[in-house]
């Protein structure tokens, strides 16, 4: 049974309480369910935004322990969304993982450049998002 979308938010907290809370930013409809998916059989909260603007409107109120974030969303890039979050000082200790269909150099050292700890390329596997969640997910909780 699907949930409605506006749900989602709500039904955030029906993890396991032992898995993280991950942010996951795409224009792409198909990555973000994709990703929700993955995660929440994973046993993590997730939050869904469409783009930049979306995600910072939520990042306040949900407080992930980290974000995947798209690189080319319209209005505001990944790039000028982590660099935002990596500036606000309640903020800049998540980490960021950079999802691109591309899988350029340029991609990478410009993403780290704005301070992102990672990049995968789409189409992901729930593997390998899960193992980004694993490797990253634990560096914002050990704070609290």
């Amino acid at each position: 049974m699907r949930e409605p979308k506006h749900s989602q938010e709500c039904n955030a907290v029906s993890s396991t309480g032992s898995g993280y809370k991950v942010l996951v930013i795409d224009d792409s409809n198909t990555i973000r369910r994709s990703a929700e998916i993955f995660l929440k059989q994973g046993g993590h909260e997730v939050l869904l935004a469409e783009d930049g603007f979306d995600a910072l409107a939520k990042i306040n109120d949900f407080r992930p322990d980290m974000i995947f974030c798209d690189i080319l969303m319209p209005r505001l890039d990944g790039y000028q969304t982590c660099a935002i979050i990596k500036k606000n000082v309640n903020f800049s200790s998540i980490p960021v993982v950079m999802l691109s269909s591309k899988d350029g150099v340029f991609d990478k050292a410009r993403g780290r450049m704005v301070g992102s700890q990672d990049y995968l390329t789409k189409p992901f596997t729930k593997d390998q998002l899960l193992q980004a969640v694993a490797q990253f997910g634990s560096a914002n909780q050990g704070v609290m």
